[in-house]
């Protein structure tokens, strides 16, 4: 297995309202990117969000911890797709900035 990709996904919110946005973030995704994705799964446990995403045949795990500045995101990839890291960084910091945009 890969070492994990870590993206910091800066914003000003402070940590409840961070919280609050990126509840059902996951799912709003599953909407977004309709058949493309076949499963995801989150689980909250206080600040910290655990996720599976299942596409196009791989999963990808991972964890979001919310701090009152900055959301650090740690995704475990699999090593067929370690290849395009930089390409799944770029992506998890625009969805990270999109689904903390207000509501």
């Amino acid at each position: 297995m890969s070492k994990p990709l870590v993206v910091c996904v800066p914003h000003n919110l402070g940590k409840a309202e961070a919280v609050r946005r990126l509840h059902g973030g996951m799912t709003r995704l599953k909407s977004q990117f309709g058949d493309n994705i076949a499963s995801i799964e989150e689980v909250w446990t206080d600040d910290r969000m655990a996720f599976r995403v299942s596409a196009m045949g791989q999963a990808v795990a991972g964890l979001v911890d919310v701090f009152e500045d900055q959301l650090r995101v740690e995704v475990q990839l699999p090593w067929i797709l370690a290849v395009v890291a930089e390409k799944a960084k770029t992506f998890i910091q625009a969805q990270g900035t999109l689904m903390l945009e207000k509501k």
